[in-house]
Formats: structure tokens, C-alpha cells, sequence
């Protein structure tokens, strides 16, 4: 119900090209979780999945105002009451999916990418008040898919991890700070590079990880 009622604000405020975007993000979000979940045998959405599913509709709404800002003014605090609950959502549905035990790999894939477009929407928010750099924060997540297509040994499955969550929810939060406006440019500047140190380390930890792995696994391979 907060959703749609949010909805109802943005309406007001939202260009033709921002409807478009957030329009393109739903559907194309919501068509690849139906498709994995198919795919998966799940037997129904599970509420875990429909929680997220709240955080997409959200994240819509946010996705249409930043399209908007490029082209008119869009009010900052409008901005925050969007993608405020979209990030302290987060720390919901996968609260729920261990409580109902309805836990699975595709309800924490669909929790994972939506996060990491979230980060990528709020980073392009930021940019014309920090500049081009803070968008690294944003594509990092599919720089290393990328890098995972290029080089098939990236792709092996990681160690549970919760710092990752931890620096997810961090920059979240630094982004929408600085989208805020509420702070002088050189403050949100430092935030912006702060929360990027922060994704740096953690993925680069990984890569580093997943380097050891695979030459182990070369080695067991050469091995006489």
C-alpha cells in the first residue's frame, strides 16, 4: 500500500522519459525473476520474493525521477521518501525468507541484482553534483559480471560473506546522501569516495579469492 500511495506522488513530478525507464525496469526485472523462479521449480513467489518484489516497484519510482532530473528539476527529498524504503527493505526480506524457511538461490539472486541496480540508479543521481567517478560505485557489480564472462574461473561460487551486505547497505546509504543535497559538495564528494573504498575492498577481496582458487586448482592440474 506505501508503495502505490508513493507512486501516486511521483506521478506528479515524472517526465515521459522517466515513466519510460521506470516502466522498462519493471518489466524486464520482473519478467527475469518469473523466468528464473520457472526455471528453478520454485512452487510459488514465496514472501520473501514479494517483499522484494515492493523494493522493485520502489526502485521504479526511483529509477523515473533520476531519468527525470536529467532533463528538469526534480525535488531532492522527493528522491530520499523513494528510495529511503527501498533500501531499509533490504534488510527485510531476507529477514523473512529465514523466518518462513523459504530461503533459496533465486530469491537471493533476484535480492542481490536488485540491490546492485539500485546502486547503479543512485549513482547516476550523483553525478552531476560529484562527478563521472561516483558511477564506478554503481557498475562494479557488472564490471565483474563482465570480467566473469571473459574469464570463466571468476564465475566459481563465493564464500558466504556478510560484509559484502554491509558495504552494499553503505553505499546505498552514502549515495542517497549525497543525492540529498543536503551537504556541501566537498563533504558529499568524500562520502561518494569513502563508500567506493569501501566496494573496492570488498570486491576486490574476492577477486583476490577467487585468483588463489583458481591457481590452486592450475596447479593441482600441472601437478606431476
Amino acid at each position: 500500500m506505501a508503495s502505490v500511495q508513493i507512486w501516486s506522488v511521483i506521478s506528479g513530478a515524472v517526465s515521459a522519459a522517466g515513466w519510460a525507464a521506470g516502466a522498462a525496469y519493471l518489466v524486464a526485472s520482473t519478467a527475469l525473476v518469473v523466468i528464473a523462479l520457472v526455471r528453478s521449480g520454485a512452487p510459488r513467489f514465496g514472501p520473501a520474493n514479494a517483499v522484494t518484489a515492493a523494493r522493485s516497484l520502489l526502485i521504479a519510482g526511483v529509477t523515473a525521477l533520476v531519468v527525470t532530473s536529467f532533463s528538469q528539476a526534480v525535488p531532492p527529498l522527493l528522491l530520499v521518501a523513494v528510495a529511503a524504503p527501498a533500501l531499509a527493505l533490504d534488510a527485510v526480506d531476507g529477514w523473512i525468507a529465514r523466518r518462513t524457511r523459504t530461503e533459496s538461490a533465486v530469491g537471493a539472486r533476484y535480492d542481490m541484482e536488485t540491490d546492485a541496480y539500485l546502486l547503479l540508479v543512485l549513482s547516476a543521481a550523483d553525478v552531476p553534483l560529484v562527478g563521472g567517478w561516483v558511477l564506478a560505485i554503481g557498475l562494479m557489480r557488472y564490471a565483474f559480471v563482465a570480467a566473469g564472462w571473459l574469464l570463466p574461473w571468476m564465475r566459481a561460487p563465493l564464500p558466504f560473506r556478510y560484509w559484502r551486505k554491509v558495504v552494499a547497505a553503505a553505499c546505498g546509504v552514502a549515495l542517497l546522501l549525497v543525492a540529498s543535497r543536503l551537504l556541501p559538495t566537498p563533504i558529499d564528494a568524500l562520502v561518494g569516495a569513502v563508500a567506493l573504498g569501501l566496494l573496492v575492498e570488498s570486491f576486490g577481496r574476492d577477486v583476490v579469492w577467487l585468483v588463489r582458487l583458481n591457481s590452486s586448482r592450475r596447479a593441482l592440474v600441472y601437478s606431476p
